[in-house]
């Protein structure tokens, strides 16, 4: 039997119509103006994530990851923002043609966000039980008393010790990793189908950083969320991603399943981040490192944008700007999921 599930503001979704991506980013382009010119953060990115899914988008710091993130949330400051082309599907209907309504229906609600500082993104005047239980008072008309109980179930389910005790606590009170937990728990309060966790670890040291990413792939797992994990680390995904989009300069340079990733990587860019990862069998050894910084996005480079720091660069590098190829083996057979905007990938992939 096909049920249909109705919101008030959003898009109607059929059971049968769930095997289809959750979300569809299309061609999205996002500028800002300033007084350099006119930023281009996101040149023409896609990507789609299915319900149980883990896609993780990676790159340095200012490749577009998060500004991407903040257009589907629809949270960007807009102007200076402005999103000139591209499509965000939501079960096949686009979001940037919702009302300003329709699209806080869907936030937290349908689509929630872990953001990277906690301690920025909580009050520090209300108590973590307050702001946990204002999901609950907002979208579902819950009484003070009933949305304090739901709070106290949220930081359990979470593993926050004493829960019950601490609920009327304050941001300042709990550790980076607690924090980071109760974010976690304001992003599940509605069990949503898509979270979309930006930079989740950051400041954290690396046995709580395994901890918040054990717990975020249990909960994805027993909700079957589709999850978008947003990060510079490329040890952080290695166990918890299906997929992977790597960015460089507002574009997607590389998609490819996890584990072809890191086997094969078939752009110079991607070689580079796995090659800066600290590896135990090279102790004693200088750590590599890209050579250069990233481009300014007021003038990104002609043709490739990671050409001033390529190894592998040529002259069709500085003057034609690659399209996402797809890759494949050397007999030609087409490698699921894998693509690179690279002039050169087979030198990459199977040099």
């Amino acid at each position: 039997m096909i049920t249909v599930d109705k919101t008030a503001n959003g898009p109607e979704v059929r059971d049968g119509e769930r095997e289809g991506p959750l979300l569809e980013v299309r061609d999205l382009h996002v500028e800002f103006a300033s007084r350099d010119g006119v930023v281009r953060a996101v040149n023409g990115v896609s990507y789609d994530v299915r319900a149980g899914e883990t896609l993780a988008v990676l790159g340095e710091s200012g490749s577009g990851k998060s500004v991407t993130a903040q257009a589907v949330m629809g949270i960007l400051d807009m102007p200076p923002g402005r999103i000139p082309r591209g499509e965000i599907l939501f079960h096949g209907e686009d979001m940037l043609r919702m009302s300003e309504d329709q699209r806080r229906a869907l936030r937290g609600r349908r689509i929630a966000m872990i953001f990277q500082d906690a301690l920025s993104a909580l009050n520090p005047v209300l108590s973590v039980g307050y702001q946990l239980g204002e999901m609950f008072r907002v979208h579902q008309g819950l009484s003070r008393k009933e949305s304090k109980a739901r709070a106290v179930e949220l930081m359990e389910r979470v593993k926050i010790p004493a829960a019950r005790a601490r609920v009327n606590d304050y941001p300042h009170q709990f550790s980076g990793g607690m924090r980071q937990r109760i974010m976690i728990a304001m992003a599940l309060a509605l069990e949503p189908e898509l979270i979309i966790a930006d930079e989740p670890t950051t400041a954290l040291d690396v046995t709580v950083q395994a901890q918040v990413m054990d717990l975020l792939a249990e909960l994805q797992r027993e909700y079957h969320m589709g999850l978008i994990l947003i990060t510079h680390d490329l040890g952080v995904v290695a166990d918890v991603a299906d997929k992977i989009a790597v960015m460089y300069a507002g574009r997607i340079v590389e998609t490819a399943p996890v584990g072809e990733l890191y086997r094969r990587p078939a752009h110079p860019y991607t070689r580079g981040l796995l090659d800066s990862i600290p590896r135990l069998d090279r102790k004693g050894r200088e750590l590599y490192a890209i050579q250069g910084l990233p481009p300014s996005l007021t003038s990104i480079p002609a043709g490739c944008a990671f050409n001033p720091r390529c190894p592998r660069a040529q002259e069709v590098c500085r003057t034609d700007s690659p399209p996402l190829h797809r890759v494949t083996e050397p007999d030609g057979t087409e490698l699921t999921g894998r693509a690179s905007a690279c002039h050169f990938w087979k030198e990459t992939v199977h040099g």
